[in-house]
């Protein structure tokens, strides 16, 4: 069997090298097949790509997409950046590719390339391909901190909590061992000082067990001192808001959002996780590129608990698919998670339904670290409550967005609005790369957007 794609045009090398040495070609052939075969295999555990389809035949494009001119753009600025998502596709990163890009609250993107499921780099020739849609579901995983930080600034609103109560006046168990004065701030804004998740334990165990997980929590002692150093909390801060929102309210995070935000608005899904009959109806994230390099690889296991191969895995299991996991797993379209961000954008207000008050959304997007150095990501970061916010340069939303908020999400998704453009995006994606120079054509994307769409405010 000769390897498909480019290592299978390689072993058809052998050919001419027979021809060379002047020995049949049918037994040279074989062998430098195999050769070649067993150097592919090699090679795709350090590169592991899918294969990009063209682009024509895996594309697809919802009816809601306005007249550019409507929202104050060209067609060839939409076509332009549409050309840099098809880009990224075909640099064999990611099965799946999902846009949404609102301006001026009208919908100019919404499209999907790819396959949602069967074409993952582990997956065999003959593998039943699913096309990607802009109705398939992505996990926003990190990018849903935004959303339960909403929920707890909701709650302030309400008055039920203060953003300055310690965590232990709802939560009395959490105090123990140093703990009894990290407030809900501190949560939001990742200066709680337990950025990491419990070690030697199974992370899937966690998940089907909640209880203990907050049981481990609560036992555990800040790493570094509350309120003073900022270090990412990639899982633990939204465990324990979580657990905030139960105690306060009786009811967990997924009801809320509901009750709060998708009834009222109309929305399907872009809820924590999916009931189990909808599972298959969810984008199938792929472990590509190159294998993750030390100090990388520590960095990424320190924040996560486990290594990139393992948290992929972890991603696609029902047990996570279906749980409540307030720090990574809002489940939607592409369409949904602008649509959220347009309603920030409006200051709470969308479609004429009024859910958090102007001065909540603001509050939560003010600067509140000015670019100290993230002690887990090794990196200037600005943070609001609960956001990353945007910078002139370096920005996670593409150049030139100071006043952009949003989030990044495990590894390639980004959800923002940018209030000088007045847009609200979604870059979903299926591909879990880490860092390569691939990554490269993912902020293309983000830079296009951000030069098409030009400031208008």
């Amino acid at each position: 069997m000769v390897p498909r794609g480019r290592w299978g045009r390689l072993a058809m090398g052998a050919a001419p090298w027979a021809s060379a040495q002047g020995l049949p070609l049918a037994p040279c052939l074989t062998l430098r097949s195999r050769q070649w075969q067993l150097a592919a295999v090699r090679l795709s555990r350090l590169f592991r790509h899918i294969r990009p389809w063209p682009p024509e035949q895996v594309t697809t494009i919802a009816p809601g997409e306005v007249d550019p001119r409507e929202a104050g753009l060209r067609r060839e600025d939409v076509e332009a950046i549409w050309r840099a998502v098809v880009h990224l596709y075909q640099g064999g990163l990611h099965p799946a590719v999902a846009l949404c890009l609102r301006r001026r609250g009208l919908v100019v993107l919404d499209r999907a390339i790819g396959h949602a499921r069967g074409n993952a780099p582990d997956d065999p020739p003959d593998a039943e391909r699913v096309l990607a849609t802009p109705n398939t579901l992505f996990n926003l995983f990190s990018a849903s901190k935004a959303v339960t930080a909403m929920m707890i600034h909701l709650l302030d609103e309400r008055g039920l909590v203060h953003l300055d109560d310690p965590v232990a006046e709802f939560i009395p168990e959490f105090g123990r061992h140093g703990k009894g004065w990290i407030t809900l701030r501190h949560l939001l804004t990742h200066r709680a000082g337990i950025p990491a998740m419990p070690p030697h334990e199974d992370p899937l165990r966690l998940l089907a067990e909640p209880d203990r997980l907050f049981a481990l929590l609560c036992e555990c002692t800040p790493i570094k001192p509350f309120g003073r150093h900022l270090g990412y909390h990639a899982v633990t801060g939204g465990a324990i808001l979580g657990e905030v929102v139960r105690r306060v309210t009786g009811k967990d995070l997924r009801a809320l959002l509901h009750e709060s935000v998708l009834a009222p608005l109309g929305m399907q899904h872009f809820n924590y996780g999916v009931r189990p009959e909808e599972v298959h109806l969810v984008a199938r994230n792929a472990a590509t590129g190159p294998t993750a390099p030390p100090p990388y690889s520590w960095m990424l296991r320190r924040a996560l608990g486990v290594d990139l191969a393992r948290a992929v895995e972890i991603s696609n299991h029902p047990a996570f698919l279906t749980a409540v996991v307030p720090s990574g797993n809002i489940i939607g379209t592409a369409n949904e998670a602008s649509r959220f961000f347009q309603l920030l954008l409006n200051d709470g207000c969308l479609d004429g339904v009024r859910i958090f008050e102007r001065r909540t959304v603001r509050r939560a997007i003010a600067e509140q670290t000015y670019l100290e150095v993230d002690s887990i990501m090794a990196l200037p970061v600005r943070y609001g409550m609960g956001f990353m916010l945007g910078r002139r340069h370096l920005s996670p939303f593409g150049p030139d967005t100071p006043h952009a908020f949003g989030h990044l999400g495990f590894t390639a998704t980004v959800v923002y609005a940018d209030r000088e453009r007045d847009i609200s995006v979604a870059l979903l994606t299926s591909g879990k790369p880490f860092i390569t120079p691939g990554q490269l054509r993912w902020l293309a994307v983000l830079e296009t957007i951000a030069r098409r769409c030009k400031q208008a405010r």
